[in-house]
């Protein structure tokens, strides 16, 4: 199978996933998620980057927030799933920071995204968010 410098790149920094990369999304939701980003990206409802994921959460914004396993340091993004768990909104973690990137229709990695709800989507959206929510742990309980 022919595969490309981008893929393979990207499979190798999925390696260096952060032991605190918890909840990470599985295959299946991981590929739903990325479509997910796809579609928020061209409704303009997507905020990507820690300053625009971390204002729009401080100000009351709600969505799903999705973080990249493989930032270093990870202290860049540590605080927000603690941001996230006191405004009740789900969180996972995704093991590349390139292929969040690339799904957010940028050509820079992306640490973190917050996908924000919009019509055009919905029911992707609420599928993801309740998938979410199953692999998240008791001791976290959030919902958007």
């Amino acid at each position: 199978s022919t595969q490309s410098t981008w893929e393979i790149s990207s499979a190798r920094m999925s390696l260096e996933l952060s032991p605190i990369a918890q909840p990470l999304a599985g295959d299946k939701l991981k590929k739903r998620i990325y479509r997910l980003i796809k579609k928020s990206a061209t409704a303009k409802k997507l905020k990507r980057g820690v300053k625009e994921v971390q204002k729009t959460i401080r100000k009351g914004g709600k969505g799903i927030c999705v973080l990249a396993g493989n930032v270093t340091p990870i202290d860049v993004i540590s605080h927000l799933p603690v941001l996230c768990e006191d405004s009740s909104i789900n969180y996972v973690y995704v093991p590349s920071k390139e292929e969040l990137g690339h799904s957010a229709k940028s050509k820079r990695a992306t640490s973190c995204a917050l996908i924000q709800n919009d019509d055009g989507y919905a029911d992707t959206f609420k599928k993801c968010n309740s998938a979410i929510a199953k692999i998240t742990p008791e001791a976290w309980p959030a919902s958007a």
